[in-house]
């Protein structure tokens, strides 16, 4: 850049202006980058020690075909000069063989200029000779970069043998500070300047505000992020509170036994749950609240159940695991708001969501890991019905981008009446089970200490089957795991569940 800012200042200082710096050549006397030129006279400028304006040409260009023209003659010319003179001719055959892929083009406009004939399967010469106007014509424009004859020049375009061009070269005047020597700005104040004084006479490179910053290289979030963020904003425009979830390691007790869910259960089998070995076992949890739960389980205590008739064993309740559902957050959080009810007298409505991850013993494959993301949501209030859990559903839905919500029956150890809930994909033509919802039991409800006429409506789906549909990946390790792209976090987009993309929209585009 010296060089060039050398360059140009003393051309300057003998000159005044440089009307065109295409004209202007290095020390070895070679043409100057334009682009090069651009970066050290913005350098020169943002000092005040020069002025510029662009001059912007169009001008013709030969393509490769076209250079090889200029140099060789045009394809007819060539074609004449391969055919021999006298009635015997070339034979067609043999032409190609000469002239390879200019053969063809070549015979064609020959016959078109009547240079050459067909006698049986010869070719032989109308003429004595010819002139190449062609391969004039491609070097005027190789000298010149124009031609005035624009019918030949639209010609020669249609032919691929030229295309257009621009290029920008500038004019240059002195500024206001101009001045053979450049003198060097600080960028910043250090402390050495303050400490010194130096800062009161130093001279400051100006800040340049339009100036486009550098595009940080972190701060990316993961596909899942994306989506569930989404998720988090549609529960806090309903008006919820978010549980905590930070914990992954849970007792059995809050994970199975305050859900009424028996200890027979084949969830609780190690197939089914990964136990942790230390800890192996805690006993932290309330005491007269294990009573009311353990009652429960054997004979139904006070919810007029029978129970499970089993003898309920605490050291079951007891072992350690990394929670298999987000329900574990939802019972300890229902009980803490049935304590805080005796405490205050008075019950207020709930309504809390999560949006974590839970572990499974399963086998992975194309669509199933060992861990996953699970959301769940629930809504704690005086006589809730069934109906206001499918009204709710159906506009929870719709802030996704599910319009048309349908239910089935299904059994959940812990919810009674229970539901899966199904959507209809318009792109697939079917409908596809997107969650899971009930009413928690009374059995439930009743021994974690909420007054009796209080119901609580919930439901849960994954989140990782719709951020698979929003971007248009079909194996869930790529999504999750050691197998994850990083480029890929970069490289998608956020996620709107009101709009369709990924799988969605290409589906939508193959229909189309």
């Amino acid at each position: 850049m010296e060089e060039l800012q050398t360059l140009v200042l003393t051309t300057l200082d003998r000159n005044n202006v440089i009307e065109d710096s295409i004209d202007l050549k290095s020390t070895k006397g070679e043409p100057l980058d334009q682009l090069a030129l651009l970066g050290t006279l913005n350098s020169l400028k943002s000092k005040e020690m020069v002025d510029y304006s662009a001059i912007t040409r169009e001008f013709w260009k030969l393509t490769k075909e076209g250079e090889q023209i200029a140099n060789e003659g045009s394809h007819e010319a060539r074609v004449f000069a391969a055919v021999p003179a006298g009635p015997q001719g070339l034979p067609i055959k043999e032409l190609q063989t000469i002239l390879g892929a200019t053969a063809k083009i070549g015979q064609a406009n020959a016959f078109k200029k009547k240079w050459i004939s067909k006698q049986g399967d010869n070719l032989v010469r109308l003429v004595d000779s010819i002139q190449d106007q062609t391969q004039k014509d491609i070097q005027e424009i190789q000298k010149t970069g124009e031609l005035k004859d624009t019918k030949v020049l639209n010609d020669l375009k249609k032919r691929k043998l030229v295309e257009k061009q621009k290029s920008t070269s500038y004019k240059i005047t002195k500024g206001k500070e101009f001045a053979l020597e450049v003198k060097k700005e600080a960028t910043d104040i250090t402390f050495e300047m303050l400490q010194s004084g130096e800062w009161k006479n130093a001279s400051f490179k100006k800040y340049n505000f339009d100036a486009v910053g550098v595009p940080p290289n972190g701060g990316y979030l993961h596909p899942l992020m994306k989506v569930r963020q989404e998720f988090r904003e549609i529960f806090f425009e309903m008006g919820f509170e978010e549980m905590a979830t930070n914990c992954f390691a849970e007792s059995s007790f809050w994970n199975f036994d305050a859900l009424y869910q028996p200890q027979q259960h084949p969830a609780r089998d190690a197939h089914d749950t990964f136990f942790l070995k230390d800890p192996a076992n805690t006993d932290r949890f309330p005491r007269d609240l294990m009573e009311r739960i353990k009652t429960t389980h054997e004979n139904g205590g006070n919810t007029g159940s029978t129970g499970y008739n089993y003898v309920w064993k605490e050291e079951d309740a007891g072992k350690m695991l990394l929670r298999t559902h987000t329900t574990a957050v939802s019972s300890n959080m229902l009980y803490k708001l049935a304590e805080k009810t005796k405490e205050t007298g008075e019950f207020r409505p709930a309504k809390y969501f999560s949006i974590d991850r839970v572990f499974r013993n399963e086998s992975v494959d194309a669509t199933h890991l060992a861990e996953f993301h699970q959301i769940e949501g629930v809504i704690a209030d005086k006589n809730l019905t069934l109906g206001d859990l499918i009204g709710f559903m159906d506009v929870f839905f719709k802030k996704m981008g599910m319009n048309q919500i349908r239910f089935k029956p299904t059994y959940n150890p812990y919810t009674e009446p229970s539901m899966e809930i199904f959507s209809y994909h318009t792109d697939l033509k079917k409908w596809v089970e997107i969650g899971n919802s009930g009413m928690f039991r009374p059995e439930m409800l009743l021994p974690l200490g909420l007054p009796p006429d209080v119901r609580v409506i919930a439901w849960g789906l994954g989140l990782e089957r719709p951020t698979m549909v929003k971007y248009n990946i079909s194996n869930i390790r790529d999504l999750l795991g050691h197998k994850v792209r990083i480029d890929m976090i970069k490289e998608y987009p956020i996620c709107r569940l009101d709009k369709k993309m990924g799988k969605e929209l290409a589906t939508a585009k193959d229909e189309e």
